[in-house]
């Protein structure tokens, strides 16, 4: 297969991506040839995503698992990884999803737990895996966020709040690392078909009455393309901000949400 985004033979670490937003980015990345390492801590799901992503493209993929709320596995994963691979050009920052819920609903154990979870894991993977990406030739760090940064959603309240803090460091990196030829961005993905749809879904019935497909139903009239996205779109966005194509976008943070946001900026 011949790849569209030419980046066959890019070397990649995508966090969280045995399955969800992170299995369908490394779906396509290995189509186009990259060469990819996928992470988890469920082991069971990482070897079954492993065993699929190797017989679908040109590319070539490896795991390691890890948990991203222990500093001592991103480190690891990095390590591991550079090992794998010869080096490292990119990072795709992937997380699983915090409890949903609103403020009364949560403990200061969900906000400790969810800010090693979609804060420090984000740090703790860009410090370690820098050195390493100051050294390639076409180098990039994607961090995958949500449009709940722009807009907030009512039950996830963890994301609101937690997930903004990425996009300072975006901005941050951007703009300390791309005089070096490093460049940041981040996605910021909408209604995307995975468990966590299924999750908040499931959350709001229960609060309302409502089925589940009912909730869904409702998600779907709120998206002027009229449907929920599939990971493999979001996958297509981050190939293309991985690629020489996009060598000129830094400090973006692109939504993929088939029309949700309603604001302007």
């Amino acid at each position: 297969m011949v790849s569209v985004f030419n980046i066959e033979g890019l070397r990649v670490i995508i966090t969280a991506s045995s399955r969800g937003i992170g299995f369908g980015i490394a779906k396509v990345l290995v189509r186009e040839g990259a060469r990819v390492v996928i992470s988890s801590r469920n082991k069971e799901r990482l070897y079954r995503a492993l065993h699929e992503l190797n017989n679908i493209g040109s590319g070539e993929a490896y795991a390691v698992q890890a948990d991203l709320t222990r500093r001592e596995d991103i480190e690891r994963l990095v390590e591991e990884s550079v090992d794998r691979l010869g080096g490292l050009d990119a990072i795709v920052y992937v997380t699983g999803p915090p409890r949903p819920g609103r403020f009364q609903d949560l403990g200061l154990n969900d906000w400790e737990y969810g800010v090693r979870l979609l804060i420090m894991s984000a740090v703790w993977l860009t410090y370690y895996s820098l050195p390493y990406i100051l050294e390639s030739a076409n180098p990039s760090i994607t961090y995958v966020t949500s449009v709940a940064v722009r807009e907030p959603i009512e039950t996830i309240a963890l994301s609101n709040t937690l997930r903004i803090s990425v996009h300072g460091l975006v901005k941050t990196l951007a703009r300390e690392l791309g005089r070096k030829g490093v460049r940041v961005n981040a996605v910021l993905p909408g209604y995307i078909y995975t468990d966590r749809i299924r999750e908040i879904a499931s959350d709001k019935a229960m609060r309302t009455g409502k089925s589940e497909e009912e909730i869904i139903n409702d998600m779907i009239k709120e998206v002027p393309l009229g449907r929920i996205g599939r990971p493999e779109e979001v996958g297509y966005l981050v190939a293309f901000l991985l690629s020489n194509y996009a060598s000129y976008i830094n400090g973006a943070s692109i939504p993929i949400d088939g029309g949700l946001l309603k604001s302007v900026f």
